[in-house]
């Protein structure tokens, strides 16, 4: 399984950005996904996770109602969509697939990991 996440770069606070992790392999609709940001000095924070389906989402409380996850089985991408930007959105920007039945807002229960994203908010 490799992981491939794009779509980050320097948005003005308030604007708006679209990431996207691409799965390969043949298991991604069987897989619940999520992502996951890092600043620079601070540890790894979980922010939206979706399951196989598509049904259920789940999210952080800081970006609640501004963030929105959603998946394309089809095309075996996962998508973060970002809106009304802050700046203490600045991070790194990670795409993982769970590989354990724990709680979906931990990074210990993933098993694999994309290389990360840069996205950048300016004032």
């Amino acid at each position: 399984v490799q992981l491939q996440a794009s779509g980050g770069g320097l948005v003005q606070a308030g604007g708006s950005l679209r990431l996207s992790c691409a799965h390969s392999g043949r298991t991604f609709s069987t897989a619940d996904m999520g992502w996951f940001r890092q600043a620079p000095g601070k540890e790894r924070e979980f922010v939206a996770a979706i399951n196989w389906r598509g049904s259920t989402t789940w999210y952080s409380d800081s970006v609640k109602d501004r963030f929105n996850i959603s998946r394309d089985n089809a095309k075996n991408t996962v998508y973060l969509l970002m809106g009304s930007l802050k700046p203490e959105d600045t991070a790194a920007y990670y795409c993982a697939r769970r590989g354990k039945i724990a709680d979906i807002k931990e990074p210990s229960s993933y098993n694999y990991w994309g290389q990360g994203t840069q996205v950048t908010v300016s004032p």
